[in-house]
């Protein structure tokens, strides 16, 4: 936790920027580089009858850390995806209680 799921943005794309993304993460979260997850969705984009490149999009799913720590946040995940060569990406959040995310049956309070 955190989980990165990015749309719009190849595995290949991703790889090389994903080490020191990671580590920029962890360090703003206090934590260790082994506590988030990064996955790549193959995605097909759609628009007016016509299929068209994914838009790039990174849903981040976490606990909670403020506003600070999230503005943080979105600044490095849309630095290293613009490094990659993406001209543009939007990032947006899903919080979750800790009483409501379950690790092997028991609650995170």
């Amino acid at each position: 936790m955190p989980h990165l799921i990015f749309r719009g943005v190849a595995a290949e794309q991703l790889a090389p920027v994903s080490q020191q993304l990671a580590e920029e993460l962890a360090q703003l979260c206090q934590c260790g580089t082994d506590n988030f997850t990064l996955e790549c969705l193959q995605t097909t984009g759609v628009w007016v009858g016509k299929v068209v490149p994914p838009y790039p999009f990174v849903e981040v799913s976490w606990f909670e850390r403020g506003t600070e720590v999230r503005n943080r946040f979105a600044e490095i995940v849309t630095r290293h995806v613009l490094a990659t060569g993406i001209e543009e990406v939007e990032v947006a959040f899903r919080t979750f209680e800790p009483s409501h995310y379950y690790i092997q049956g028991v609650p995170c309070k």
